[in-house]
């Protein structure tokens, strides 16, 4: 633990890897949308002129979007096509983390995502005049997020 005082570097961006179900999934070129916002009812108190009491209501949560070059795995597109050919009747969610890591390779933070379940699918776009590598994006709603610092 630094002091206080100490300098400290942030972590970098590229250093992550994703956990779903518990099984590291670490071949995603992107991971984005880890965002939380509360929503505020405003209280005027009458007789109080100079301020309002703002109350917290509930708190909702983005959608992950992860984005990995296509391959042979199918595990991602299989879970999200289970739900879609069986209706929400099967309830296939699965709490999924996001680990960042330091430079020396050591868990330093992790976001453990409750109950998430894919929403969205985006193929690839194929160019036949380009040499990119073919990308699919999957987006996972979740219900919770704790943020918890070190390795769990």
């Amino acid at each position: 633990m630094p002091q206080p005082g100490e300098r400290q570097d942030p972590y970098l961006e590229y250093r992550f890897s994703v956990e779903i179900g518990g099984v590291i999934v670490a071949d995603f070129t992107e991971c984005s949308g880890l965002k939380a916002e509360t929503e505020v009812f405003e209280y005027k108190e009458g007789g109080v002129n100079s301020m309002s009491h703002k109350l917290p209501v509930r708190t909702t949560f983005g959608n992950l979007t992860l984005k990995r070059g296509v391959n042979a795995s199918r595990d991602l597109v299989d879970w999200y096509q289970n739900l879609i050919n069986h209706g929400w009747a099967v309830d296939d969610r699965r709490n999924v983390s996001v680990v960042v890591f330091d430079r020396a390779g050591e868990e330093v933070l992790r976001w453990n995502l409750v109950r998430a379940l894919p929403v969205k699918w985006d193929g690839p776009a194929f160019k036949p005049d380009s040499t990119a590598v073919a990308v699919e994006t999957l987006e996972l709603a979740f219900e919770s997020v704790d943020a918890v610092t070190g390795a769990s």
